[in-house]
C-alpha cells in the first residue's frame, strides 16, 4: 500500500488557539546560535575547514588546512559578538542553540547565558553536516551531545536542533525520549505534534527566513532589509493573532554591529506592541503542551486494511468496495482528516463504472420510506434522516413523501437521494419536486453529488 509520509495539512485553515498567557496576540521568541568553537576545523579532526555561513563570498572547504580567515570570523562572534548580543538582549528570555563542543570551549559565555536567565538548547554535538552521516553514528553523536551539555552546562537541554540535519535526525531525537520540543522544522507558524513509534514528540518549528543567516547568503545586504523584513513579519503575525514569531540570530553575524543596531530597532518596534509575550522555546513547548496535549484519534492512513474498511466501509451506503479501493491509493497525514479522506473515497466513486455509482444510489432508502417504518437503516441514515424531523411525519407528508418517492423511482430508477442535513422538511419537499422536472443524465450527476456530499457529512462526524 503506498503511503506518503509528509503532512501537507498541519493545523489546517483554522489553527488552534494558543491561548498565550496573558492573553497575548503573538509569542516572540528569539534564538541565539551558539555554534563558534564547533564548526569544521582540522583542529577538531575534520578534513577540512569551514565554508558555512560567514563574511566569505563562495567560501569552499580548504582540505587538510586551517583557514584562518574563516577561523578568526567565527573567533569573532565568541569574543566580540555574543557580548554584544548579550548586552542587548540579556533583559529579556532567550533560546540559546549551544553547539556542545562550542559550549565547552567558551565557559564564560556559559556562564553569562545562565545568568540571563536564558534557555539552552542543544545545537549537537558538533556545527557540521549530518545528511550523510551513517544512523548509528549520528544516535552516538546525539547522546554525547546530551551528555557533554549537561556537564558544561549543569542540565540535560530540554530542546534540540541539529540544523545541519539528516532524514533520521528528528526521529532519532524523539526516540531519545528527553526533548520537550524538537526545532528541526520550519514547517508551521505554531507548534504541533508527531507520532514517531509509541511516542508524541512536539515540535517547535523554527526560522530560516527570519535569519540573520540570510546575511551570508546574500539575500540582506543593508541591515534595514533585516529590521524591515523582522518587522513586517512581526506585523502580519500580530494581525492574525494566535501566532509564534522565531527570530534566529548568530554571535558572528547580528553581533556585527551595524546589523546589532537593526536588530536593536526591530526589538524596540515590537516593546511598542501590546499583547506580545516574549518567551523561550522552552516555555512555550510547556505551554502547548498544557494547553494542546496530544490527542488519541482515527488515523486512517495509518490503518491496516481490514480496519480500514471496517471503519469507512458504510461511509457511501452498502458500498465497502470504495473502502477498499480507496486503501490502495496514496494516503498520508492529509488523509487523517474528514476532508482528505471523503477525497480519497469520492475519487474511487468518481472513477467507478456507471453501473457501479447506480448501485451505490440504488443502495440508498427511500427518505421516510418502508425501511425506515421497519427501523432497518443503518445507523448513519436514521440520525440523518431524524436531523431533517423526517422521523415524526405527519400522516399527510408521509403521504405526500411516498407519492414522491414513487414517482422518483418510476421516473429515474434509484431512490431520491439528498444530503438531509442540509435541509429541513421543506427544503427536501422543495428539491424533490424540481429534481422531478429534470431528464435522467442531469439527475444521476446530481445524485452521484449528493451521495458525496452526505459521505463528506457523515466523515465529518468521526475526523478532524
Amino acid at each position: 500500500m503506498p503511503r506518503y509520509p509528509r503532512d501537507m495539512i498541519g493545523h489546517g485553515p483554522t489553527p488552534p488557539a494558543p491561548d498565550w498567557p496573558g492573553g497575548a496576540r503573538t509569542a516572540v521568541q528569539i534564538v541565539l546560535n551558539y555554534e563558534e568553537g564547533g564548526e569544521n576545523n582540522v583542529l577538531h579532526g575534520d578534513p577540512a575547514s569551514e565554508a558555512f555561513l560567514s563574511e566569505i563570498a563562495g567560501a569552499e572547504p580548504w582540505p587538510g588546512q586551517r583557514h584562518w580567515n574563516m577561523e578568526s570570523l567565527y573567533e569573532y562572534g565568541a569574543r566580540a559578538g555574543f557580548w554584544r548580543l548579550h548586552r542587548l538582549l540579556g533583559h529579556l528570555p532567550v533560546t540559546v542553540y549551544g553547539v556542545a563542543t562550542a559550549l565547552a570551549r567558551s565557559p564564560e559565555q556559559v556562564a553569562a547565558m545562565k545568568a540571563a536567565g536564558w534557555e539552552i538548547a542543544s545545537h549537537g554535538l558538533r556545527w557540521i553536516e549530518y545528511r550523510d552521516m551513517p544512523e548509528d553514528e549520528e544516535r552516538a553523536q546525539m547522546a554525547e551531545a546530551v551528555r557533554l551539555h549537561a556537564e558544561v552546562t549543569g542540565a540535560r537541554p530540554r530542546g534540540w536542533y541539529t540544523g545541519r540535519c539528516s532524514d533520521n535526525t528528528v526521529r532519532l531525537a524523539a526516540e531519545e525520549g528527553g526533548f520537550a520540543y524538537v526545532a528541526d522544522s520550519y514547517a508551521d507558524d505554531l507548534p504541533y505534534w508527531i507520532r514517531t513509534g509509541a511516542r508524541d514528540q512536539l515540535v517547535v518549528p523554527y526560522t530560516l527566513d527570519a535569519n540573520d543567516m540570510n546575511f551570508a547568503a546574500g539575500k540582506f545586504g543593508d541591515p534595514s532589509e533585516f529590521e524591515r523584513y523582522l518587522i513586517d513579519t512581526f506585523d502580519m503575525l500580530h494581525a492574525e493573532g494566535g501566532r509564534m514569531m522565531s527570530v534566529g540570530l548568530h554571535c558572528r553575524l547580528a553581533g556585527r554591529p551595524g546589523r546589532a543596531l537593526a536588530l536593536k530597532r526591530f526589538l524596540d518596534h515590537v516593546a511598542r506592541a501590546e499583547g506580545v509575550w516574549m518567551a523561550t522555546r522552552e516555555r512555550v513547548a510547556d505551554h502547548w503542551a498544557a494547553t494542546h496535549p496530544p490527542a488519541p484519534r482515527d488515523r486512517p492512513s495509518e490503518m491496516d486494511r481490514a480496519a480500514f474498511v471496517a471503519a469507512f466501509g458504510g461511509v457511501f451506503e452498502h458500498s465497502p468496495w470504495i473502502a477498499e479501493r480507496a486503501f490502495d491509493l496514496e494516503l498520508g497525514p492529509a488523509h487523517d482528516r474528514a476532508e482528505g479522506l471523503w477525497n480519497a473515497l469520492a475519487r474511487i466513486f468518481r472513477t467507478a463504472t456507471e453501473a457501479e455509482r447506480l448501485g451505490v444510489l440504488a443502495a440508498h432508502p427511500d427518505l421516510a420510506g418502508k425501511l425506515a417504518a421497519a427501523k432497518r437503516l443503518t445507523a448513519e441514515s436514521t440520525s440523518e434522516q431524524a436531523s431533517a424531523g423526517l422521523d415524526a411525519l405527519t400522516d399527510a407528508e408521509r403521504a405526500q413523501l411516498n407519492a414522491l418517492n414513487d414517482a422518483y423511482q418510476a421516473r429515474f430508477g434509484f431512490p431520491f437521494i439528498v444530503a438531509v442535513r442540509d435541509h429541513d422538511k421543506a427544503g427536501i419537499l422543495a428539491a424533490f419536486e424540481r429534481r422531478l422536472t429534470q431528464d435522467g443524465e442531469a439527475e444521476f450527476a446530481e445524485a452521484c453529488v449528493q451521495v458525496e456530499r452526505i459521505a463528506r457529512l457523515r466523515l465529518a462526524e468521526r475526523l478532524p
